[in-house]
């Protein structure tokens, strides 16, 4: 799609300057690139300082903001837009637009992982490759280290509700202003704390978009954390060396394998993928030391097969369920060390010192079911985002998409489950806003065994570009064509297989050939 006013004036000089076409179609470059820079002189934005802007030629890496990557791939011409926006007077949001030559008068908005604030660059590249005005923010901070809460609460909520808001808001003004025009449809994509993003999105700002797409989303933040924390806790974190229940790594392998010793065939199929976690009934007695010998390597004592029980079975607290289990299955992906290396996992330990106590000294071997009540109660920036009421957005026509891999070491995928159940019971019948497709042998956000390429996040997630296999683009399509996703077909990282993926609550079952929905 040409900008405005690029058409009538390559037609114009056409008819007075004795250019061939192929001029014409060389100098459209030259000539946005003179739009781009006419920003630096146009924009006047609320409370926003434009850093830079600049025209970047396709094939290009430049350096980025931030302290979180080195640089950064361009892989399409564009117009590179860097801000801030003051959120108060104690915190700003950093971002940047990336304005790609051929539009489609899509607007997306990213969103960020962990307690990060890194501006997601892969994403910025991969929606301008999809012709989306795409727009990434540092989620209010820099880094990855929680320690940038300690005493900031205006911080804090940057990165619990505000940031994502920031971006669309100020994201779809440097649209226009560049385009000469405003968006048609705004998306947005995230994974993890970029699914809670969305989520929260549809929640608080339900006019920001018209399509989410919510990874794995870290909803019920509180509890998730906790529950990250209790698991490592079961084994002795953070002071293993003390602990009888301590497993070290290495025979986490032995765990693995003996998952799908049990579990592997339920589905049909001997293919090193568990399709429905919940239908295992991992019995962790089965590698309990015989006799008084115990045999390294091999086997668990006591201590270690009741923290398998712990580790596997849902969390309570005073008589009420605090959080899923972990899926059996997901102790094979290497992420688990994040969770199983013997240290209180740092994305917990950082927000619970640094925003809930406040108290940077705290000793983790003191933590227990009392911190999470404290972390209920407090509830910083309203982060929770467990609420079942996305009535706001469904009604003016927003749709919403998530999807969760059924190996993910990170967030127990049937907390997806749990958070569709919960709108459900609050708004009903779901089929016309909200699906979630449950992705089989799939890590936390991407990789592992299964067909997990499907659009999901950058370029190297999409290893066919249609909508039938690429998420993003089948949101596309339900929010402006009226297709319902019913299935979406994943790729193996090699490329040599696929895999039909169904939407909650329909089954992947196995007919003899394929895995089909039921």
């Amino acid at each position: 799609m040409d900008l405005p006013g690029i058409t009538l004036l390559t037609k114009l000089l056409a008819t007075i300057l004795p250019f061939s076409s192929d001029w014409r179609f060389g100098d459209r470059a030259s000539v946005q690139r003179t739009t781009c820079l006419s920003l630096r002189s146009r924009l006047h934005l609320e409370n926003t300082t434009i850093i830079d802007i600049s025209y970047v030629p396709g094939g290009s890496k430049v350096p980025p903001l931030g302290t979180c990557t080195t640089t950064a791939n361009v892989n399409v011409p564009l117009c590179r837009v860097q801000f801030f926006t003051n959120t108060s007077d104690q915190s700003s949001v950093h971002a940047e637009a990336w304005l790609p030559d051929e539009w489609h008068g899509r607007f997306l908005g990213l969103g960020n992982g962990g307690l990060g604030g890194c501006i997601d660059y892969d994403g910025l590249d991969y929606g301008a490759v999809l012709h989306f005005a795409t727009v990434g923010s540092n989620n209010g901070h820099d880094g990855h280290s929680g320690s940038v809460f300690l005493n900031r609460p205006e911080v804090i909520n940057d990165f619990a509700f505000r940031a994502i808001h920031v971006e669309a808001v100020i994201g779809k003004q440097i649209a226009e202003a560049y385009y000469g025009r405003p968006h048609d449809k705004a998306y947005f994509l995230g994974c993890s704390t970029g699914g809670r993003q969305g989520t929260q999105a549809a929640l608080k700002f339900p006019v920001d978009f018209d399509g989410i797409l919510a990874g794995a989303p870290a909803t019920d933040w509180n509890h998730l954390l906790h529950w990250a924390g209790m698991l490592s806790r079961h084994i002795g974190a953070p002071n293993p060396a003390s602990s009888p229940a301590y497993i070290p790594f290495r025979l986490w392998k032995v765990v693995a394998e003996e998952v799908l010793n049990q579990c592997d065939a339920v589905d049909g199929v001997l293919d090193g993928i568990i399709t429905e976690p919940d239908a295992c009934d991992f019995r962790p007695q089965s590698l309990l030391c015989r006799g008084d010998a115990i045999v390294a390597d091999t086997c668990l004592s006591p201590p270690q097969v009741e923290a398998l029980q712990k580790i596997y079975s849902p969390l309570h607290a005073n008589g009420r369920l605090v959080y899923p289990r972990y899926d059996p299955g997901a102790e094979a992906s290497p992420g688990s060390i994040i969770t199983f290396n013997g240290r209180f996992p740092s994305t917990p330990g950082d927000w619970f010192k640094y925003t809930v106590l406040n108290d940077t000294e705290f000793d983790f071997r003191d933590y227990g079911h009392e911190q999470l009540a404290l972390m209920d109660k407090i509830n910083p920036g309203g982060i929770s985002t467990f609420d079942g009421d996305l009535s706001a957005f469904r009604d003016r026509g927003g749709k919403f998409l998530t999807y969760h891999g059924r190996m993910d070491p990170v967030i127990a995928s049937g907390n997806s489950k749990r958070l569709y159940d919960l709108v459900e019971a609050t708004l009903g019948t779901l089929d016309g806003f909200y699906r979630l497709f449950l992705i089989p042998g799939m890590d936390h956000c991407l990789g592992g065994r299964g067909a997990s390429n499907f659009g999901q996040l950058g370029t190297w997630t999409n290893a066919v570009n249609d909508s039938s296999h690429n998420i993003l683009l089948a949101l596309v399509d339900w929010v402006e064509g009226g297709i319902e996703p019913d299935t979406i077909t994943g790729t193996t990282a090699d490329g040599k297989s696929t895999r039909v993926h169904c939407r909650y609550p329909a089954t992947s079952v196995w007919d003899g050939n394929a895995f089909v929905c039921s």
